[in-house]
């Protein structure tokens, strides 16, 4: 019986006998999510992903056939989320994967893909470790990753001349990755920086006011935070009420995100130093059409979500028509230097690492009457932010 062999034999079982009658059928897209843990980010993103699938559907499919959306929540569990990989293959017969938000969670489904020779899009997780130490052949990734965007950063931390510094993170995958290369960078900028302090805090669960003050007990002259999403806003509001940001300088990665930046309203902190999207105020004409199409079907702005689940499928239909088919090699070769274009501009999938070239908007926070908005912000090209090809051949194992 089929339930009694190893899955990796059921799986070439199913998807052989499949294949003609896929054919001329829809492609179904498996999508992993930890939707019911990670709301902010995700039901928007899910939104911009729905969009992009109704318009090429709308416009006649990929080679003529149509886009199919199957998702699943992975209760921001590893070992959930590779077992929804497993049904939406054996039981969906899903053409590809993509999805996952929490960086352990992408790092499971990026060795599920290598395991089961599955193609995967990876949209949003940000480690390194995707695209490079545990990189492999049928693993691609979207968004700019942690060092792309701490890269974008350290600049701007090195200008403001400060000795003094602390870190604060989310004490998983993401944020040890994060606090380690704004180390690494920040020291090469500037050899005479302290790290004279660093809280590593449960994901979910900050004690935000023993953190702030350690913090402060430091005495430090400015802080790179990592925190996101509930703990962000707990963060905030304890080192406002505590006189923490006061006379320091603050640089936060992803914090200009409105999924993170619109829930602090009044207690937004001025002139931090941030990654986000200031959705308000960008003029290309890729991102006025998705504006105005992202608000004609919801009535809504955007979220940085929406641009990535909306690129997400994109990037996936793009592929699959270059390759004129999803079987996963085909896939593998025609995402390899793929160009496509996004709300952000175009982008091109890197053959050295499998990693897109998305860049980031970078700017200051600013509280404009109780409304935490992006100000004097500019967007960096990915492409300028990513280590060479050479230095990638150290980073990512031979295959």
């Amino acid at each position: 019986m089929l339930c009694r062999l190893p899955f990796a034999v059921v799986l070439s079982f199913v998807m052989s006998m499949a294949v003609p009658a896929l054919a001329q059928g829809t492609i179904k897209i498996g999508e992993i999510n930890s939707y019911k843990a990670q709301p902010a980010f995700l039901e928007p993103y899910k939104k911009g992903m729905e969009l992009a699938v109704e318009e090429i559907n709308a416009a006649g499919g990929v080679n003529g056939r149509k886009l199919q959306l199957i998702t699943r929540d992975d209760n921001a569990n590893p070992a959930d989320a590779v077992r929804a990989a497993e049904e939406l293959l054996v039981r969906e017969q899903v053409d590809v994967l993509t999805g996952s938000f929490l960086s352990h969670i992408g790092l499971a489904l990026t060795d599920f893909a290598k395991q089961h020779k599955v193609f995967f899009l990876a949209a949003e997780p940000l480690t390194d470790k995707i695209v490079w130490q545990n990189g492999n052949r049928y693993t691609f990734r979207l968004r700019p990753s942690t060092y792309m965007q701490v890269a974008m950063l350290v600049p701007e931390a090195a200008k403001l001349k400060k000795k003094r510094w602390v870190i604060v993170y989310p004490n998983y995958e993401y944020g040890q990755s994060a606090a380690s290369t704004f180390k690494q960078l920040l020291k090469t900028a500037q050899p005479d920086v302290e790290f004279v302090g660093e809280q590593a805090t449960p994901l979910g669960k900050v004690e935000a006011g023993s953190v702030v003050q350690a913090l402060a007990d430091a005495r430090p002259d400015a802080i790179f935070n990592v925190l996101f999403a509930a703990d962000l806003s707990k963060f905030v509001r304890e080192g406002n009420t505590r006189g923490l940001f006061q006379g320091r300088e603050v640089v936060s990665l992803l914090t200009g995100e409105p999924e993170y930046l619109d829930p602090l309203k009044d207690e937004t902190p001025n002139n931090w130093i941030v990654t986000g999207y200031p959705w308000y105020g960008i003029q290309t004409p890729e991102h006025k059409a998705f504006f105005l199409a992202y608000h004609h079907k919801y009535s809504d702005y955007p979220r940085v979500g929406s641009v990535v689940g909306y690129s997400a499928i994109q990037s996936l239909a793009a592929g699959i028509k270059k390759a004129k088919s999803t079987d996963p090699e085909k896939l593998i070769a025609a995402f390899t230097g793929l160009n496509v274009i996004t709300p952000f501009g175009p982008i091109t999938y890197r053959a050295e690492d499998h990693q897109s070239t998305m860049g980031a908007f970078l700017g200051r926070t600013k509280n404009d009457n109780g409304k935490g908005v992006m100000v004097d912000y500019r967007y960096l090209d990915g492409a300028k932010y990513q280590p060479t090809a050479a230095e990638v051949k150290k980073l990512r194992p031979a295959e």
